[in-house]
């Protein structure tokens, strides 16, 4: 697409491009001024779908939401719902954790964690495994979970072992305030069904103060 083509805003190409997912400025930043451009028009037209259009253009973000059902008036579901294991949720709960704390102390840029970073965090709510291989292909299989969900891209050039994540900010749409001011319930939640020992989850994660 030529700087021309953003010049005469496209309603097809930016309904496309959000039906295929989350549309950022860093991959996809042509698709983007032309949601941005046609914020009125797109969400006319995805509203008759049961969606909501939803930006942010501080982030560099835009994405569809299903609406909550209609009783009277139940739609087909276009966007599905994706059920998360307990794993997969920990993960979710410490990445947003992460990513309020490196925007506390002034964090500028990408967060990025590297796989033995993410793998020890989860390490402190997970209970001791005779089967250490086990373990980490568990966390592994999570990390590639929440990779496909979007909420974590792996950086190019690095893998296996060695492999880094940056945690992608469209995470903070998706667990918002009221979730995280129920972070520390839901992390002792997450921990005591995931079998970790009694004293452990009472205590909660250190630094859990919100």
């Amino acid at each position: 697409m030529s700087p021309s083509d953003v010049d005469t805003p496209n309603l097809s190409i930016a309904a496309i491009a959000l039906m295929k997912g989350v549309v950022y400025r860093d991959t996809h930043e042509q698709a983007l001024q032309h949601v941005l451009r046609l914020r009125p028009q797109l969400a006319d037209h995805v509203g008759v779908l049961g969606l909501d259009l939803h930006i942010d253009e501080a982030e560099g973000w835009a994405y569809l939401r299903a609406r909550p059902d209609d009783p009277e008036q139940p739609l087909p579901r276009l966007i599905p719902r994706h059920k998360l294991s307990l794993l997969q949720s920990l993960l979710l709960a410490l990445l947003r954790k992460t990513l309020l704390e490196f925007d506390a102390t002034d964090g500028v840029g990408r967060l990025v964690l590297t796989r033995e970073r993410i793998i020890a965090d989860l390490r402190t709510f997970l209970a001791d495994s005779p089967n250490e291989a086990r373990l980490v292909d568990q966390v592994d299989a999570a990390i590639g979970k929440v990779v496909d969900l979007g909420y974590l891209r792996q950086v190019k050039g690095t893998s296996g072992p060695n492999a880094e994540f940056e945690v992608r900010r469209i995470l903070k749409a998706f667990v918002d305030g009221q979730w995280l001011n129920e972070f520390d319930t839901r992390l002792r939640e997450y921990a005591v069904s995931l079998g970790v020992a009694g004293e452990r989850a009472a205590e909660g994660p250190e630094d859990g103060d919100e």
